[in-house]
């Protein structure tokens, strides 16, 4: 009986130090192609599903139930034997401090995806080499997406992570594949990453901290205090507006966080609201319509 309880013991202080960092859910989509062979994009999913939740991308320990939840979508658009083109759209969550809540920090389409895929040749990456856009793609948001989580915890945490996808990136500038280089348009991959680590926009990063874990994170206790919180860091935002007018990295960050802050702050108070959407709608005006809801509600 004793060599039974020291063994489960053994295997419990196993799975709390080697848990991995990403609990990803995976969906492959077929319906705007003909012809559908069900079985490699099975074989594809469960490929991702492990590549993703099966590695160790960082040298910290995790509890199984602080994993962090994200989602992978890709819809395949167009096939030609082990050749894919598709769209990717990758979502990422953080729970709340004392509530079941779990808030977006990342809600992103990415329209320029395009790789190879054999079902007998394994996925496999280097920190150092370009191998593969498939498995480039999957880790560059693999670091993306802890990157913000650990933003979101400490400020400036998730640094060591941006920097690895920004290694990603740089490896890859030698790819026929779209979406790594600065001139490949002014909204993908390398703008992304190259922005979080760029000085013009600490305000950001700064933002990433100071909404969730001195807003989000106090609401349960001090609603009031969590929500002027949570409106000095947006408003801090128009820093970077001033310097990188409708910049890309405040559409992603809006992308994520829009819908929130219009629940947020439809139970504001109306100085709140009025300065809030005053300012909302100079930085991101494309979402105007849907922010004028907040002053709209009593």
């Amino acid at each position: 009986m004793k060599k039974l309880l020291l063994l489960a013991a053994f295997i419990a202080i196993v799975n709390y130090t080697t848990a991995q960092e990403l609990n990803c859910q995976v969906q492959v989509n077929t319906q705007q192609i003909s012809g559908t062979d069900k079985r490699i994009y099975d074989n594809l999913k469960v490929a991702i599903t492990e590549f993703m939740n099966n590695r160790k991308w960082t040298g910290e320990t995790f509890k199984n139930e602080e994993r962090i939840d994200c989602s992978i979508l890709i819809n395949i658009t167009d096939r030609n034997v082990d050749d894919f083109s598709a769209t990717l759209q990758i979502q990422a969550r953080r729970p709340v401090f004392g509530t079941s809540y779990n808030t977006a920090l990342l809600n992103y389409i990415d329209n320029d995806v395009h790789f190879k895929y054999a079902e007998t040749t394994p996925l496999e990456f280097s920190e150092t080499t370009y191998i593969s856009n498939l498995t480039s793609l999957l880790s560059y948001y693999a670091y993306l997406v802890i990157g913000l989580d650990f933003d979101s915890f400490s400020l400036n945490g998730g640094t060591p992570y941006f920097q690895k996808a920004l290694a990603i990136t740089n490896n890859a500038q030698g790819a026929d594949e779209k979406g790594w280089k600065a001139f490949d348009g002014e909204k993908n991959r390398y703008w992304i990453i190259n922005n979080m680590l760029d000085a013009p926009f600490v305000t950001l990063r700064q933002t990433m901290y100071n909404y969730h874990r001195k807003g989000l994170d106090v609401m349960y206790q001090n609603k009031d205090a969590g929500r002027a919180a949570i409106l000095e860091s947006i408003l801090a935002l128009s820093k970077v507006h001033n310097i990188k007018p409708l910049s890309f990295s405040l559409q992603v960050f809006f992308n994520a966080k829009a819908d929130e802050i219009i629940n947020i702050f439809s139970a504001g108070k109306p100085d709140e609201k009025t300065t809030l959407v005053e300012t909302l709608m100079l930085i991101d005006p494309s979402r105007s319509n849907k922010y004028q809801k907040i002053t709209n509600t009593n």
